[in-house]
């Protein structure tokens, strides 16, 4: 019994590292949210797309393709991709007006430029995106 109680263990160990693996894999390329950093790319007047979401948000992983394959086709340095954690971030929440995960935002410098909430078509998302970049 003690054997099968540490084989599911480990069994359950490799499933989540798998899962934390494909995690990070999938937003390799994104910056995760610094207001200093932030603060200096609005400055600096770069574009800025920002994607707010919760690990546990449905929503937020049918966009998560969507959203990586705007980021790698519009690779730039004036471009800047952000990951905000809406379980983490409330102050980015409070100054951006933001109620809910799911929510992807695209600012030209300190300006907000297009708003995006829930949305998981992906000619819409995409349309929303790239008509501000």
């Amino acid at each position: 019994m003690t054997r099968l109680f540490v084989l599911i263990a480990a069994i359950g160990a490799l499933v989540v590292g798998a899962m934390q693996l494909s995690a990070q894999s999938s937003s390799a390329g994104w910056q995760t949210y610094d207001a200093a950093e932030f603060t200096m790319a609005q400055n600096k007047g770069k574009t800025i797309v920002v994607d707010i979401y919760a690990d546990w948000c449905p929503t937020c992983r049918a966009q998560a393709p969507i959203l990586e394959e705007l980021r790698q086709q519009q690779q730039s340095d004036d471009v800047l991709f952000v990951k905000v954690n809406f379980d983490e971030e409330k102050a980015f929440l409070r100054t951006h007006r933001v109620p809910r995960q799911s929510t992807v935002l695209v600012f030209n410098g300190t300006s907000e430029v297009a708003r995006s909430i829930a949305q998981t078509n992906r000619a819409r998302l995409r349309a929303v995106v790239l008509g501000a970049l």
